[in-house]
């Protein structure tokens, strides 16, 4: 029973300058006067595997304002009451890429206590329904990162990924909202779909049994399901190297098996029974996820 107001809307801003809270998992325009009286929450999205905000060596061109991006960021940051952090490694890496001087909530992240509290085989079985998924499928969701670019071709060979995995596994492609233009997956209605369109990703981590992904911080987020994740990253020497980084050493580290072609993807997915979640990556980046976020959370912005 949420009242929903289109943002930036006439209406939206009246609402806004008179709002107690702001909540946001992203940045609100500068041009947004913040009141005296507002409370600003930043829940961010994601445990940063790559390099963000003051930490960026290089800046994308194609961004507005690039120039500006990192004074822009400070000034922003410094509007923010609370900032929410998942993990103390993230919270380390928050402060200081976001030059951020006040309240850190180290909490876990609100938004995944719903990947614990809802992960049941009927919820799972609803989901699946709706979207339109064969029951008797295992599904592999493939969610790549946003590579600076605004347009995407899938890179995969769906005619040799089909032929191989057809049998017993569908395919969900997931796009970064940041994509406009992609690759249209026409022909193969009975093997992959295209659910960039839906709302809550969190569903979509709920009925996949594998996830398939490359730099994008979904992995850690999905890793709450202690569940296999697989990295494709063909083209990764370019993305370390020319992009924006990481930070740690990703080849090392990353909680599951890195491949670079469709064949290498295929001999993964094969053989994904012999992959298990690192408990050391668990400790470190899951350990707060237990359900509560939310309510420590609010207890705590709304403590007298």
């Amino acid at each position: 029973n949420l009242k929903i107001i289109k943002r930036f809307t006439l209406k939206w801003l009246f609402v806004a300058m008179r709002a107690k809270y702001w909540i946001s998992n992203s940045r609100i325009p500068l041009w947004i006067y913040k009141p005296k009286g507002t409370t600003y929450i930043q829940t961010w999205h994601g445990t940063p595997l790559k390099k963000l905000a003051l930490d960026m060596d290089k800046i994308n061109t194609s961004w507005k304002n690039p120039h500006l991006y990192k004074s822009d960021f400070i000034t922003e940051s410094a509007r923010w009451d609370y900032l929410i952090s998942p993990n103390s490694y993230s919270t380390k890496i928050f402060k200081r890429a976001f030059d951020f001087k006040n309240e850190v909530i180290e909490s876990g992240y609100p938004r995944n206590d719903y990947l614990i509290n809802n992960n049941t085989p009927e919820n799972i079985a609803r989901i699946k329904s709706k979207i339109g998924i064969p029951e008797d499928k295992k599904v592999i969701l493939y969610a790549p990162t946003w590579r600076d670019s605004f347009s995407f071709d899938l890179p995969l060979s769906i005619t040799n990924l089909k032929k191989s995995l057809g049998d017993d596994y569908f395919i969900i492609v997931r796009l970064h909202y940041l994509v406009t233009k992609t690759s249209e997956l026409i022909g193969h209605d009975d093997f992959i779909k295209n659910v960039s369109s839906y709302n809550d990703i969190n569903e979509l981590y709920l009925i996949s049994d594998i996830l398939l992904t490359d730099y994008s911080s979904v992995f850690f987020d999905y890793a709450v399901l202690q569940r296999p994740i697989i990295f494709y990253c063909y083209d990764l020497d370019e993305y370390k190297n020319d992009m924006r980084g990481f930070y740690f050493d990703f080849e090392k580290e990353a909680p599951g098996p890195i491949v670079q072609t469709s064949d290498e993807l295929i001999d993964a997915v094969h053989n994904i029974d012999s992959y298990k979640l690192p408990l050391e990556f668990v400790k470190i980046f899951s350990s707060l996820e237990d359900g509560n976020a939310s309510k420590r959370v609010v207890e705590q912005i709304m403590k007298p």
